[in-house]
């Protein structure tokens, strides 16, 4: 997707620093954080959103989890939430799915 923020990022147009990256996907700080850690964990595929998701995208979904899960333990967070929005009245401002990791306590 040529117009995509999150895409560009992912392609290092804007030099962003992953804080972790595998083959599936990568997760950099939040550049309007609204807490302490306020971390986003992007697919590498363009996905547009929850609702615009195909079956075969399951296995990619879940693994964003399992990666919010290692990381909130690589930063010994006590405590976090996770947050996924869904499109335009759902809150989604940038349509490339995300999740948003965010935390009172910082790493």
């Amino acid at each position: 997707m040529d117009d995509c923020v999150f895409c560009k990022v992912i392609g290092g147009e804007f030099g962003t620093e992953f804080i972790y990256e595998d083959d599936v996907c990568v997760v950099f700080k939040d550049i309007s954080p609204k807490d302490k850690t306020h971390l986003l964990i992007v697919p590498k595929s363009h996905i547009s959103s929850i609702a615009d998701m195909a079956d075969a995208d399951a296995d990619t979904v879940s693994h964003l989890f399992m990666c919010a899960r290692d990381v909130a333990k690589s930063l010994k967070l006590s405590g976090y939430r996770l947050q996924v929005n869904v499109g335009k009245d759902g809150g989604q401002e940038v349509f490339h799915l995300h999740v948003h990791l965010m935390s009172k306590f910082s790493s």
